[in-house]
């Protein structure tokens, strides 16, 4: 994690916290019966997972979006229309119960990846981009698996 400047990197283990507290109320019926009685039901276990990864998936095609910026001519045009499609990914994948919504958000987020590592490759994203990336993308896979495979 060395490069990755403070700010960012801080920034997105915070943005973690609703998969991994998806994940802990999803494995401790404790602290789901908590969760859902101070917070509300909508707030524990895949519920939280899935409203808030769609959230980021949107909000990862503005940045997306922004990176495309930097682009000219027909690079700008590709990176524009790719950035997208993690919104779009979310807004048309996400329903159709917890496992089905789950399993479409993982590889939404291993699709964002991918994109990810196309802009780096490009010299859009700043040199840190992928290995925060990763980091973050680990993170929310693992954390969303815990609600479909488990």
């Amino acid at each position: 994690m060395t490069g990755i400047p403070r700010a960012p990197l801080l920034l997105g283990l915070a943005g973690l916290i609703p998969f991994v507290w998806g994940a802990a109320t999803y494995l401790s019926a404790p602290l789901a019966a908590w969760g859902s009685e101070v917070l509300g039901p909508r707030f524990v276990g895949p519920y939280v997972q899935h409203f808030y990864g769609s959230v980021i998936l949107s909000f990862m095609s503005g940045v997306l979006w922004g990176f495309a910026t930097k682009a000219d001519g027909s690079r700008a045009a590709t990176g524009y229309a790719l950035s997208v499609i993690p919104a779009l990914w979310a807004f048309f994948m996400t329903g159709g119960g917890p496992t089905s919504a789950g399993l479409n958000l993982i590889f939404g987020f291993a699709g964002l990846l991918i994109l990810d590592y196309a802009f780096a490759a490009w010299g859009l994203a700043p040199a840190w981009w992928m290995s925060l990336r990763v980091l973050l993308t680990g993170v929310v896979i693992a954390c969303l698996s815990v609600g479909v495979f488990l």
